[in-house]
């Protein structure tokens, strides 16, 4: 597994990220997440709500890359590896109770990234390139 530094750790907390997964017949989803988290220093976690398009792709084994960036920074990750689905679980059950202390909505699933590749996504010469890889 790759660590998500402490550094990571602030700019995800700080900056809307966005996820991506594809189709069974090769079509590209992508979009914005508001619930996405560090879970742990190898995990990034969201509340899968809508159960929508990303869902189902996530239930057909896509998988799942996750991105953040900062236009005025210039910066930002992209984080890669294997996903995991919790809907019955102690992850599950500790998500469910957040999501009612925030007041949103109960989440379907919680999808958890075990991120295995991280790449840098800052303007320059480094663009896209792994800065860690398991």
């Amino acid at each position: 597994m790759a660590t998500i530094t402490a550094e990571m750790k602030t700019f995800i907390e700080s900056n809307l990220g966005w996820i991506s997964t594809i189709s069974k017949d090769g079509q590209l989803d992508l979009g914005p997440k508001m619930s996405l988290f560090v879970l742990d220093d190898n995990h990034i976690a969201y509340h899968e709500r809508t159960a929508g398009q990303a869902y189902e792709n996530l239930k057909d084994g896509s998988p799942l890359v996750i991105a953040f960036a900062n236009l005025a920074e210039k910066k930002g990750y992209r984080f890669r590896g294997t996903v995991t689905l919790h809907s019955d679980d102690a992850i599950y059950e500790e998500q469910v109770k957040v999501a009612e202390e925030k007041g949103t909505k109960k989440p379907a699933v919680i999808p958890v990234l075990e991120v295995t590749e991280i790449q840098d996504l800052a303007s320059g010469a480094n663009a896209g390139k792994t800065i860690v890889k398991d």
